[in-house]
């Protein structure tokens, strides 16, 4: 359970996130101009060297990401990722401080390797 921006409760569980992150952003890759943002977001909300509560916005944000039927649905075409450019932007522009070369390094490596 995490707090989402406005503060209220979300239940998101790393797992389900890290279940469904690489399949949905593969998915989202060629609609999200800053995919290596979102990688390294993911691999930072997933060091057990960042603050819980940069976790916790990371994880709210991938979780929103990664699901289906959200508020613009990811399968309309032309707007199905925009909400979840806009939730993603938000998130990554809180946490930026806490997102290590590291975690780009990652980032870039792992969207290479695909």
């Amino acid at each position: 359970m995490v707090k989402d921006f406005a503060g209220a409760s979300v239940n998101v569980d790393e797992s389900e996130v890290r279940a469904k992150f690489w399949r949905t952003a593969k998915k989202a890759a060629r609609h999200v101009p800053f995919m290596d943002e979102v990688v390294a977001g993911y691999f930072c909300a997933l060091d057990k060297n960042t603050p819980l509560r940069a976790k916790a916005i990371l994880l709210a944000a991938l979780g929103y990401f990664v699901l289906q039927t959200d508020t613009i649905p990811d399968f309309i075409f032309g707007l199905g990722f925009t909400d979840d450019m806009a939730v993603l932007t938000a998130a990554i522009t809180a946490v930026r401080a806490h997102m290590t070369t590291a975690h780009r390094l990652a980032a870039r490596n792992a969207l290479v390797s695909d």
